[in-house]
């Protein structure tokens, strides 16, 4: 079936005044233009076998095109809006539309239409309707003699209708479940993006509240915070420990010398040092000004001692436009959390020994530990 190169000349029918609602509906199945498909394939040969035409499709009008979803016995894919006998079938949505013999309607008596190189002689079309009732193109069946349906047919006609109805909704449900789906996770990912977001923003004024915002390190409410957790204490002071006492020397000339721009510079230049001495699991404090405290969980004396000897040479090799150092004091304590500021005031006297005997120096307090 095809039709011929000459232009067509069907009495012309008015665009129904609930065009666009029907152009918007048919545009919500989103099946223009898409790939063939078994379901309709099926109900357009069960068409041809009903009614016995040797052609019969699935037709769809579009603003200015009928396009075919199924089709049998036909060799084109879509023809003008202005050639369908369809765009007319449409036009009155809940009624089967049949033309026994299209010479002898005067709205087809020019239609050049073959079916097999011979003129369309018969039409007959069920509207394919929306539940709102918006006709979207019909299912029809063609023959090249004049003839008329029984009743058995058009009854049979109706009801593959009625099926291809079915699977129109059908689709538009899955559309609009896929589309529901791809909100669904727009939205979840929104909200996970915006909770992550949160946490960042909770963590990052948590580090701020317990950070010293120059250096980095831990500020006397980090501190207080890891006091307040026995883990965090357990894990610190449940083996031989030992408190580093850091001071940076001369820190008052350094400001008023060079300012407290360089001031802050070399404040940094200490935390680095520190940083890059010790271990992760240690923990260091910005305890005052220009104070730190260094607390190395599971550390002898002696090795506190090199690691302050570490830090007191990275601070001397510290670039910075003059020289600077620093004096360290350091205690060791057993495990006892009650022994904890007894250690503390001992690191405090080595490092006023350590300033005492000309700075620059790490001075370890070795009184013995009272249990």
């Amino acid at each position: 079936m095809h039709y011929r190169s000459r232009p067509l000349s069907l009495v012309e029918s008015p665009v129904p005044p609930a065009e666009s609602r029907r152009q918007a509906a048919l545009q919500a199945y989103d099946i223009l233009d898409t790939a063939p498909e078994q379901a309709y394939d099926d109900l357009v040969r069960l068409a041809v076998m009903l009614c016995g035409t040797p052609a019969a499709m699935i037709s769809l009008i579009d603003d200015d095109r009928q396009w075919f979803k199924a089709k049998r016995g036909l060799d084109v894919e879509q023809t003008p809006r202005g050639e369908a006998i369809c765009d007319h079938a449409i036009r009155s949505p809940g009624q089967l539309l049949e033309v026994p013999d299209t010479r002898l309607d005067p709205r087809f008596s020019t239609l050049s239409l073959d079916v097999g190189g011979q003129p369309l002689r018969f039409y007959a079309g069920v509207p394919l309707r929306t539940p709102a009732g918006d006709a979207l193109g019909t299912i029809c069946v063609v023959d090249v003699v004049p003839r008329e349906l029984d009743e058995a047919q058009r009854e049979g006609l109706k009801v593959l209708g009625r099926q291809v109805e079915n699977l129109l909704e059908l689709r538009r449900y899955a559309l609009k479940q896929r589309r529901l789906l791809v909100e669904r996770e727009a939205l979840a990912q929104g909200l996970e993006e915006a909770r992550a977001d949160l946490v960042r923003r909770n963590e990052q004024l948590q580090h701020r509240a317990h950070h010293d915002q120059l250096t980095g390190l831990l500020n006397r409410v980090g501190l207080a915070q890891l006091r307040e957790d026995p883990a965090t204490m357990a894990r610190l002071l449940g083996a031989p420990y030992s408190l580093m006492l850091i001071d940076v020397d001369h820190f008052k000339q350094v400001n008023d010398v060079h300012g407290h721009l360089l001031g802050d510079r070399a404040l940094q230049a200490v935390a680095d040092a520190v940083e890059q001495s010790i271990r992760s699991g240690d923990v260091a404090v910005r305890y005052g000004g220009e104070e730190i405290l260094v607390v190395l969980p599971g550390t002898r004396l002696a090795d506190a001692v090199e690691v302050g000897e570490r830090i007191r040479r990275r601070v001397r090799r510290a670039p910075l436009p003059f020289p600077l150092s620093v004096s360290v004091g350091v205690a060791s304590g057993e495990p006892d959390t009650r022994q904890v500021e007894h250690v503390f005031d001992r690191a405090d006297q080595a490092l006023y020994r350590a300033k005492a005997s000309g700075r620059n120096r790490v001075i370890a307090d070795d009184t013995p530990n009272v249990a």
